[in-house]
């Protein structure tokens, strides 16, 4: 019991030194490695916990995805950081007021105020009927009972922006050559290369 509150002290606090260092960090690239760092230490939280599905997601998904997309975004961007850091006076307040709704949901979620049922915390309520299955048929059920109408309209989100990334690749703009899959493909030996004859001690 020690060592586990040991491990999460560490991890929570490694956790938060690393979400403030991506806030604070001049350097992009070093504000997405930041967030890498707190991706992988809230997945060893999760795992303290006993949710390691969330916790593989969390790695694959955000890790091997997004963050590392992040990281290639930023590294191959030419980011003017004095541009970036006149805004910053401009923009505080409307921050400051995402912040504090991120923290009073948080707040909610972890059934701290008006504490629920469906919170969270109240989710131990439930006892040995939570306990008598795995997290990964646990989230299974609520995500395909209780929330299945908004499970289906991400999926719909998600594909609508998947179709708008295509179309807005495909589209046709003046002084853009496009790849032609096709005629590659059906190249014949002639037209893919040159066969020049160079006489001997002639050069190319």
């Amino acid at each position: 019991m020690l060592l586990q509150a040991l491990a999460f002290y560490v991890f929570a606090a490694i956790t938060v030194a690393a979400g403030a260092m991506v806030v604070v960090s001049r350097n992009p690239v070093y504000s997405v490695l930041f967030l890498i760092l707190a991706f992988f230490n809230a997945a060893a939280l999760f795992v303290l916990i006993g949710a390691e599905f969330i916790a593989m997601i969390l790695v694959i998904v955000y890790v091997g995805a997004v963050a590392v997309l992040f990281l290639f975004v930023v590294m191959m961007l030419d980011i003017n950081l004095t541009e970036l850091r006149e805004g910053f006076l401009k923009y505080f307040p409307v921050g400051a007021l995402i912040g504090v709704v991120l923290f009073a949901e948080m707040l909610l979620g972890l059934g701290i105020v008006g504490a629920g049922s469906k919170t969270i915390a109240g989710l131990n309520a439930q006892g040995a009927q939570v306990l008598a299955i795995d997290n990964t048929r646990a989230i299974g059920r609520v995500l395909y009972t209780q929330y299945f109408y908004l499970f289906q309209v991400a999926g719909v989100v998600l594909l609508v922006a998947m179709i708008g990334a295509i179309v807005l690749t495909l589209r046709t703009r003046p002084g853009v050559r496009r790849q032609k899959a096709g005629d590659q493909i059906n190249r014949t030996k002639e037209q893919a290369m040159t066969v020049v004859k160079v006489p001997t001690r002639g050069g190319v």
